[in-house]
């Protein structure tokens, strides 16, 4: 692996002296211009871009931002700008970045996956190319690029298009295996990340073809009583983070996501995870789909499967793989699923 060559101690006030946005060397007063008139007078996408780069560039030493509700209920967290630093130079050495590599801003900069992409930039020294966010991120575009962040849908839409790409990150919502044998051919390196708004976007990412997450630099990780991920990211968070993720540890650096504590169904005494059952139905459904419950007088809570389509008859032999208890007793068809703006399933709100 390259040594990362950046600034010395590099800190939020400073902008890499190799940093391009859209071809242009900007430094910090020249990104408060940009700022200004993105706000003035930018389009609707370019205006979280300017609120971003004055909050960046304030004399406050944070930022706040919404979580996703991933450790608890959303809120609103101070978030350290120099632990956002941090987190940028343990991507530049995990994905062997380098100044000057070509890189692509796709993703909305109103959540903490896009505000990364602009601090990794300007730390790292990147050459960005700055597009609006969209479902295509690669339509009408030529460039050949080192390293692009997007979320799930944008990857399945660009599959044609990814050998422009050298190594792309995913993120936002889970990876369907459809799509992940799709990008396993590809040229490309792929990664999925694995992170939320605490931990400043990704703590780990898992190689496409490989089955655990390797955490960044200065990251280590152990899980609770609940087997669920608990996170030690000293840089990056002053206090422990406990997930409600299911893991299976590998080692103090790795480990496999097996599934959301919240999720989990206990059905006759079983607790299934839902995920695990997702994983094996994965090759045989065609569309997307998922796995709940319902109430039973019997069992107290029941498997369904809800699958995002009209509806039509399944053929009994899908459910080949599954275990007894994991079968479901119900398919329930829904036209159009709940969903967030990265493409994550909201799974309650759609059973609602």
């Amino acid at each position: 692996m390259k040594t990362l060559k950046v600034m010395s101690s590099p800190t939020y006030e400073n902008v890499h002296n190799l940093f391009k946005f859209n071809g242009f060397h900007l430094d910090r007063e020249d990104l408060c211009r940009v700022a200004y008139s993105f706000i003035k007078e930018g389009e609707d996408f370019e205006k979280p871009v300017g609120d971003f780069l004055l909050d960046w560039f304030d004399s406050k030493s944070f930022i706040e931002m919404e979580t996703s509700g991933t450790t608890g209920a959303p809120k609103t967290i101070s978030v350290s700008k120099q632990a956002m630093v941090d987190s940028a130079l343990a991507t530049g050495i995990f994905f062997d970045l380098l100044p000057g590599n070509k890189a692509l801003q796709c993703l909305p900069v109103k959540y903490v996956a896009g505000k990364m992409m602009l601090v990794r930039s300007m730390i790292l020294g990147l050459d960005l190319e700055f597009v609006a966010p969209s479902s295509h991120p690669l339509d009408h575009n030529e460039i050949d690029f080192d390293f692009v962040a997007m979320v799930p849908l944008q990857a399945q839409n660009s599959i044609s298009q990814l050998k422009k790409v050298k190594k792309l990150i995913i993120g936002g919502a889970a990876l369907n295996k459809s799509l992940e044998k799709q990008l396993f051919k590809l040229p490309t390196e792929v990664y999925e990340t694995y992170g939320m708004t605490e931990t400043i976007t990704h703590i780990a990412a898992r190689k496409i073809g490989e089955k655990a997450f390797t955490v960044l630099p200065n990251v280590t990780i152990s899980y609770d009583d609940r087997n669920c991920l608990v996170i030690h990211a000293p840089r990056i968070s002053g206090e422990v983070i406990i997930t409600n993720d299911i893991v299976e540890l590998v080692n103090e650096n790795q480990f496999i996501f097996l599934g959301r504590m919240d999720n989990v169904i206990n059905s006759g005494g079983v607790k299934l995870i839902p995920e695990q059952i997702e994983e094996k139905l994965s090759s045989k459904i065609h569309h997307r789909f998922f796995i709940a419950s319902k109430p039973d007088n019997e069992l107290g809570e029941k498997i369904v499967l809800v699958i995002e389509c009209e509806k039509h008859e399944l053929d009994v032999s899908i459910y080949e793989s599954l275990d007894k208890y994991e079968k479901p007793k119900e398919v329930v068809f829904i036209p159009k699923f709940k969903e967030t703006t990265s493409g994550k399933i909201l799974r309650k709100e759609t059973m609602k």
